[in-house]
């Protein structure tokens, strides 16, 4: 349970104010049937975690854990300093 609340928290947090939710406000909108957004926005999210978990599972059994952590951190700083200097 206690994993299944800090995923929530974590990707809750993640979600708030970012482009996604931004773009689903923008389609709900201008829709008529906001549930059909609600449910689009729903599936997408659950879809993009699955591949996110599936391909952390299978990492993970050939690259250590610190190894994925260490190149996540210097990816977000990479993609950091190339939204900063303006080439993204």
């Amino acid at each position: 349970m206690k994993t299944f609340i800090l995923t929530f928290c974590l990707v809750f947090l993640a979600e708030l104010g970012d482009k996604t939710q931004l773009a689903t406000m923008l389609m709900a909108a201008k829709s008529n049937c906001i549930w059909l957004v609600f449910f689009g926005s729903t599936l997408a999210l659950a879809a993009s975690s699955l591949i996110g978990v599936l391909a952390g599972s299978i990492l993970t059994k050939y690259i250590p854990q610190s190894y994925i952590h260490y190149a996540s951190g210097v990816a977000f700083i990479i993609i950091g300093i190339l939204l900063i200097s303006g080439n993204i």
